[in-house]
C-alpha cells in the first residue's frame, strides 16, 4: 500500500472515530435503518413506534449529523432527516485496509509456522 494511501486513511482517524461512536448505539443504529429507506423523515416519523420521546430522538439524531450520516432539510416549519451513505463507505475502506493488514500478518504467520 502507498505512503500516500496510508497517510490519507491516517488523516481520516478524527472522522470514523466520529462514525463509530454514533453506530455503537442501538437507538441511533436503528434510526439510521429507518432513514436507509431513501425517504426524509420527520421526527415525529422517526419517534413512531419508540418508546423515546421527541427530546431523545432529537439529540440521537445530532449526533448522528456531527457523524455526517443524516442531514436537516427544512419543509416549510418542519425538519425532516435525510440520510447520507458517505460514511458508510469511508468506514468500509477503513475496513477494507484493516482487513488487507490482517490478512498480509496471517499470511507471514503461516510462511513462518510451515518454513
Amino acid at each position: 500500500m502507498s505512503h500516500k494511501r496510508l497517510s490519507r486513511i491516517a488523516a481520516k482517524r478524527r472522522p470514523r472515530a466520529l462514525v463509530f461512536a454514533a453506530l455503537g448505539d442501538g437507538t441511533r443504529l436503528a434510526l439510521v435503518a429507518k432513514l436507509c429507506g431513501g425517504e426524509p423523515h420527520s421526527i415525529s416519523q422517526l419517534t413512531e413506534g419508540s418508546k423515546l420521546t421527541r427530546q431523545a430522538i432529537t439529540k440521537h439524531l445530532r449526533v448522528l449529523e456531527r457523524a455526517g450520516f443524516v442531514r436537516c432539510v427544512h419543509a416549510g416549519r418542519e425538519s425532516r432527516y435525510e440520510f447520507d451513505p458517505e460514511p458508510i463507505e469511508g468506514i468500509k475502506e477503513y475496513l477494507d485496509f484493516v482487513s488487507a493488514q490482517w490478512d498480509r500478518a496471517l499470511a507471514r504467520l503461516k510462511s513462518f509456522v510451515e518454513g
